[in-house]
């Protein structure tokens, strides 16, 4: 199934465009999304006749993580974005790293989903069996001693967005961080805690752990470890976002992906599903 079309904010042809505007449009803060852990601000961006909505996270608005030192958050998300364009597959909204009201942050497209974002790609059902159409991860406690089995869909999306997880090393998959577009496309957010040097992985779309990836998978895994080389345009431009050991092991998961040609599996080390799940 192909990555459907993105749809770029009104007035906007491409992604380039989406992204100049998104760098050097005017920036006027709307709000604040006070449920998140750190600064996010809702923003208005507009540059030449063209607005979009969009959210910022300035760098200033940032808890300190003693488990990843280096660098920033706003940092993270923005070499999340570059890879998940390099994959083809458009998983995370358009994001760069800007100054703004607050000094430099993270500015990234606002995705309008009119539903909730785990709405039909996450459930809890009774029983032990996931049904037609959804993948096992987990029993979870639902309250009076009684379980339900977690699932989540048997999405291409999601099982594009697995693959990418395993490549950034995405230590915060929720179901909140799920957003799925009117248009069909299924985005990603939240990026923060991903590109560490140690296995990280936490997410709920361990449904197709120790699975044979699919032939797309590996091919845009044989693609983006090319792109990854020292030099290449890509390796390039993250250089600037994560330190050197971080690219080597982004390297290093490309080609265990294509090594083993499976999906990973938790390692055991620590808990596998980040908490809140949702």
């Amino acid at each position: 199934m192909p990555a459907p079309e993105r749809l770029p904010a009104p007035g906007v042809r491409s992604t380039g465009e989406l992204e100049a505007l998104l760098a050097h449009g005017e920036l006027t803060v709307v709000g604040r999304i006070r449920e998140a852990s750190n600064a996010v601000l809702l923003c208005s961006v507009t540059h030449e006749g063209v607005s979009a909505d969009c959210v910022y996270k300035p760098v200033k608005g940032e808890r300190p993580l003693w488990d990843f030192p280096d660098g920033n958050l706003a940092q993270r998300e923005v070499a999340a974005y570059l890879v998940s364009e390099a994959t083809g597959w458009g998983l995370v909204p358009p994001t760069v790293l800007r100054d703004g009201p607050y000094g430099e942050g993270m500015v990234q497209q606002w995705i309008e989903t009119g539903e909730a974002p785990e709405a039909g790609l996450l459930a809890l059902v009774e029983g032990e069996e996931a049904g037609e159409g959804w993948k096992p991860v987990a029993f979870a406690e639902v309250g009076e001693g009684r379980t339900a089995l977690l699932v989540h869909a048997d999405d291409e999306r999601l099982r594009r967005m697995s693959v990418l997880d395993a490549v950034i090393n995405n230590g915060d998959r929720k179901g909140g961080h799920l957003l799925p577009a009117p248009d069909g496309r299924l985005y990603g957010i939240d990026h923060g805690v991903t590109f560490h040097t140690e296995d990280k992985l936490r997410t709920l779309l361990w449904g197709w752990a120790g699975e044979p990836l699919t032939g797309e998978a590996r091919s845009v895994l044989t693609d983006l470890g090319a792109a990854l080389a020292p030099r290449e345009p890509l390796a390039t431009r993250l250089a600037e976002l994560v330190t050197a050991d971080e690219l080597a092991a982004v390297r290093a998961r490309v080609a265990l992906l294509l090594s083993t040609g499976r999906h990973p599996q938790p390692s055991g080390q620590w808990p596998s599903i980040p908490w809140p799940p949702v």
